[in-house]
């Protein structure tokens, strides 16, 4: 039983930002891509016990990037999150494209 005054959060950016393929929903939907690479590579990296520092250390890169990574302050380039994924976790980066 669906209560009247609850949405699932598809309605609510319908509501809110628009249909997908809409500038104000697409600005939304990247904005959300970004956000979640940064807070899976800051679950990742804690559940390997690591500070931004060890962590950027193993990919050759700063403390201040990871974090700005992680913060949704600067976007990372496909190569260096391959670099944080494969050397700094020792995993796999996997993309897929949805058309």
């Amino acid at each position: 039983m669906k209560k009247k005054n609850l949405k699932t959060l598809e309605e609510f950016k319908e509501e809110h930002f628009g249909k997908r393929g809409t500038p104000k929903r697409e600005k939304l939907e990247s904005g959300y891509e970004a956000f979640k690479i940064g807070a899976l590579i800051q679950e990742a990296r804690l559940k390997r016990g690591l500070t931004q520092e060890e962590l950027a250390e193993k990919c050759g890169t700063t403390k201040s990037y990871i974090s700005k990574i992680e913060n949704n302050i600067k976007e990372v380039r496909i190569s260096t999150l391959q670099k944080i994924v494969e050397v700094g976790f020792g995993g796999e980066l996997q993309l897929s494209i949805k058309i």
